[in-house]
């Protein structure tokens, strides 16, 4: 984070900044996530501490395609 503002030197950066880095952050952390507990989205919302409505909620916001595994035995 200390870098992001860095790059903007003796400014601040644009208005809206807590919105783009949730952007950035919130993404990943959803797709890894879902890997982690093989699409299971009941799982992965315990995972994250969230109500799996919500996470259905930002899966179809942010466009993140999920993708149910079956664990090998």
């Amino acid at each position: 984070m200390q870098r992001y503002f860095d790059l903007h030197g003796s400014t601040l950066p644009p208005a809206g900044v807590y919105q783009r880095i949730l952007r950035e952050i919130e993404v990943p952390l959803i797709e890894i996530a879902l890997s982690a507990s093989s699409g299971n989205q009941a799982k992965c919302a315990d995972l994250l501490g969230i109500n799996r409505n919500t996470l259905r909620k930002k899966i179809n916001e942010l466009e993140i395609v999920v993708t149910r595994r079956r664990k090998m035995m």
